[in-house]
């Protein structure tokens, strides 16, 4: 074979090597791991070594949990040459695969899948995807309504919609409160189509505010007032409800128009006031103590929270133009029960006809 020949043959087998430059992404062989480094064969003059944490994001225990001799992989090429030959990442190469699927699924609308690693400010940071590419989710696009503690989300995965994506600037924004919206409005549809004034269904305690609570009832919030949380008096919800709690609430209303549910707590339990009256008859002679003077009578506490009212007129055998021309408050009376009004939940009493 001539020289010419042999140059000829060099040169065709050059021009068959794929090309080797610095900060493209080419495939290559293992050749051999170990548990620091896998070397990798790239077509290059000699097989360079892949450090542990360059294989994997998170960095693992060891390279052979990673790659294998034999396998076939993608790596993005950092420099080429000095003593070691040259520095590879296949944790580079897939960032940059991620990015490229990214700008697919933008394009087609698609969602995506985000494990929040850590809370920062203004938001929350998360690996996105098969690749783990980093995203940011902003504080605002992470719930509906504000939410003071981000870090009750850390290690949880979203679906999230794409709200802006720059691969040269290597940045991603999500928004999952996008979703919830489409979700929330869809199950409004459905929710209001169905729900009737009247009607008892299950809910879980969502928010606790000063003036009540809101508590959903399958996908749709509706607001329980103070008022109607329980029986006796409350100062504050969180005196008889918690976030998390499951319950069952009864429908006051249903306002379709402007997208308002009123719910009631007490009204699915036991009204203790019946529980009270249940004890005692018409024509029986009690004793109680005065707790409140009116312009219209007094009245007396029979048990803790069960009072009963003595008319004006009931308060003396003698004609009286105020209250407390008869008793007074904390005095203790005998009364006798004229009527148990369970319709209006009244209790009628009288001082006179005790004493008869």
């Amino acid at each position: 074979m001539s020289e010419d020949q042999m140059s000829m043959e060099e040169l065709l087998a050059q021009e068959e090597q794929p090309e080797i430059q610095e900060h493209t992404v080419v495939e290559g062989k293992v050749i051999q791991v170990s548990r620091d480094e896998a070397y990798v064969d790239i077509g290059y003059k000699q097989e360079i070594a892949v450090p542990k944490r360059e294989l994997a994001n998170p960095e693992p225990e060891s390279a052979e949990d990673v790659v294998k001799v034999g396998d076939v992989i993608k790596v993005y090429i950092q420099s080429l040459g000095g003593d070691n030959g040259g520095a590879l990442s296949k944790v580079k190469a897939d960032r940059m695969k991620g990015w490229e699927e990214l700008e697919k699924m933008e394009a087609e609308g698609s969602t995506v899948q985000a494990t929040v690693n850590q809370v920062v400010k203004g938001g929350l940071v998360a690996s996105v995807g098969e690749y783990n590419v980093r995203g940011f989710i902003p504080a605002s696009q992470v719930e509906l309504h504000f939410v003071k503690d981000l870090s009750q989300f850390v290690g949880q995965t979203f679906e999230c919609e794409i709200i802006e994506l720059d691969v040269h600037k290597q940045r991603l924004v999500l928004s999952r409160r996008k979703l919830l919206q489409a979700e929330r409005e869809q199950a409004e549809e459905q929710i209001f189509a169905t729900l009737e004034k009247g009607m008892t269904v299950e809910g879980v305690v969502k928010r606790i505010v000063d003036y009540g609570a809101f508590i959903d009832i399958g996908g749709v919030d509706g607001l329980a007032h103070i008022s109607d949380l329980a029986w006796h008096r409350v100062k504050n919800p969180s005196e008889v409800l918690e976030v998390g709690q499951k319950l069952n609430v009864y429908v006051k209303n249903v306002d379709k128009e402007n997208r308002r549910i009123s719910l009631s707590v007490k009204d699915t339990l036991p009204d203790p006031w019946f529980e009270h009256a249940d004890k005692y008859e018409e024509g029986q002679t009690i004793h109680g103590t005065i707790i409140k003077l009116t312009d219209f009578g007094a009245f007396m506490k029979i048990e803790d929270g069960f009072d009963g009212l003595i008319p004006m007129g009931e308060l003396a055998d003698h004609r009286i133009e105020r209250a407390d021309e008869a008793v007074h408050k904390d005095d203790e009376v005998d009364v006798k029960i004229l009527r148990i009004d369970r319709n209006r939940k009244r209790i009628s009493l009288s001082i006179t006809k005790a004493n008869k």
